[in-house]
């Protein structure tokens, strides 16, 4: 039996101020172990808000987040720093590479603060680049390669200490249609090859349909939710009319993927 690997209840966020502004109202949801969800929405339906509250970058205002049974929210800093470090994995739109470091030195940083040995660090380094395609930029540093390659490496990174979920802020953002697709591609092998469990928030239509399900907000709650059924191109559209429902910008959505 699958057992449910994220659980969040009843979360809700309040922003105060002069003014207080609730982003977030009623968040319910449970992603099983192995499960690739995204989650989409046009801007301000508090998705953003949404992911940042599962990695603990932010808090909620109230309700529970339950990442395999435990709250990371009720740790203390230092127990937090460990938690985020050993069980959480992140992959962003802007990198967030160091150009200091070459390839493999970014990747193995989550390693350098476990305290693995170089030799271990280099072997695990290898072997996973080899996988994603990047084991000859190895020794490069990160402003000498593309944007497809900076995000793979990037992945790379976010998965090197086999973390239990992969939480992933438009991963195509900044990517051409060749490049999404070869990065959309990693992450679909990683997470049925390793069965590593995925959260991604998406504006990207095709990027979207390499997930399991997808869950739509709008105005900080949750709009309606879609699961594909093996035909990527037919989740595609129905991706796609979910989102001409929900309304918004459509200049908002990327809609067409060569």
């Amino acid at each position: 039996m699958v057992s449910e690997l994220l659980t969040v209840k009843h979360v809700e966020k309040t922003y105060e101020g002069r003014v207080s502004t609730q982003v977030l109202r009623n968040i319910n949801i449970t992603i099983k172990e192995g499960e690739f969800v995204g989650i989409m929405g046009p801007s301000g339906s508090g998705k953003t808000t949404f992911l940042n509250i599962i990695s603990t970058i932010d808090s909620p205002t109230s309700g529970e987040v339950l990442i395999h049974g435990m709250n990371p929210h009720q740790l203390k800093k230092e127990k937090l720093a460990v938690f985020r470090r050993r069980e959480l994995g992140f992959v962003f739109q802007h990198f967030n590479l160091l150009h200091t470091l070459t390839v493999r030195e970014n990747m193995m940083l989550p390693l350098t603060l476990e305290g693995v040995s170089i030799r271990k660090m280099k072997q695990d380094a290898q072997a996973l680049a080899e996988r994603l395609g990047i084991a000859s930029i190895l020794d490069k540093r990160t402003y000498e390669i593309s944007g497809g390659q900076m995000q793979r490496t990037a992945i790379a990174r976010a998965i090197i200490h086999r973390p239990r979920l992969l939480l992933a802020d438009e991963p195509t953002g900044n990517l051409d249609s060749k490049a999404s697709r070869d990065v959309m591609e990693t992450l679909e092998s990683i997470n049925k090859t390793d069965g590593t469990t995925m959260m991604m928030v998406t504006h990207d239509a095709y990027a979207a349909s390499y997930c399991d399900r997808v869950v739509f907000m709008k105005d900080g709650s949750f709009y309606n939710e879609i699961s594909g059924g093996g035909n990527r191109n037919v989740f595609f559209q129905h991706i796609m009319d979910e989102l001409a429902s929900l309304g918004g910008d459509e200049r908002e959505f990327s809609t067409v993927r060569v």
